[in-house]
């Protein structure tokens, strides 16, 4: 008899969100965990409270406190804001956050939609291969999973109402330059600082890659109108009508 804990990783978006839905209607002892980030919407917190009464689960939060659990500390600290390994934040802040307080033998289980089939081969080839993807199991998109929490009847977090495609920090490092450039839009001060930051660190810092040439440059060159942004509008299909039948029979 398997009696590995399931742990849902949820992030405060309507992916992990849905994961959570679909995991617990077949792993009632499942445990959903939250990692708390000072840079995400304050609008996140009151997503994770409707998300727990609609899973009808109190959500673990857990929250650094070497770094204030500050994105931007940590690359203050660190000197480092991305590169081949990733961001210097998702580990201090998630990896390590988790790692500390799991149980032998858990089993991850991430909000990977039906268009990030590589990254869970990327994870399972980092976690010996364990790991559970509820909704590329499910076939279910992110527009999908859109479709479901607003047919819900829950209130998206304030990012995606904005135009944001996830509900992740405001100032992501991984975004690419339309995306920075709605961020110096919509949240000018945010955008500011991590222009500071930059410039704390120097040239190893910059954000942006000039396609042709490959030379990294700092945010405050980013040309206004260069890059587009994408919204995602939700989208429920078959495979999202199906996934409800099944949460509903559960």
């Amino acid at each position: 008899m398997n009696t590995a804990r399931r742990v849902i990783q949820f992030s405060c978006g309507a992916a992990s969100a849905v994961a959570a839905k679909l995991t617990l209607a077949q792993n009632a002892d499942a445990v959903v965990v939250n990692a708390f980030i000072a840079e995400e919407h304050e609008d996140n917190r009151r997503f994770l409270a409707d998300v727990e009464r609609w899973l009808d689960r109190t959500i673990v939060v857990l929250r650094d406190e070497k770094y204030g659990a500050s994105a931007y500390e940590v690359m203050r600290r660190a000197r480092y804001t991305k590169g081949m390994y990733g961001a210097p934040c998702s580990r201090a802040l998630k990896r390590d956050l988790l790692d500390a307080w799991a149980q032998p033998g858990d089993i991850p289980v991430m909000g990977y939609t039906a268009e990030e089939s590589d990254r869970a081969e990327k994870f399972l080839d980092t976690h010996a291969g364990v790991g559970e993807f509820p909704l590329i199991d499910a076939g279910l998109g992110k527009a999908d999973c859109l479709a479901i929490i607003e047919r819900a009847g829950l209130v998206l977090p304030e990012m995606y109402r904005l135009g944001y495609s996830n509900a992740n920090c405001i100032g992501c490092v991984k975004g690419g330059a339309g995306y920075w450039n709605k961020i110096r839009r919509d949240f000018p001060a945010r955008f500011e600082e991590m222009c500071s930051i930059e410039e704390a660190i120097g040239p190893t810092a910059f954000l942006m890659r000039d396609r042709k040439s490959g030379t990294r440059f700092p945010l405050r060159q980013l040309d206004p109108d260069a890059g587009r942004h994408n919204t995602i509008l939700p989208e429920c299909g078959f495979a999202c009508t199906r996934a409800e039948e099944e949460i509903s029979n559960a």
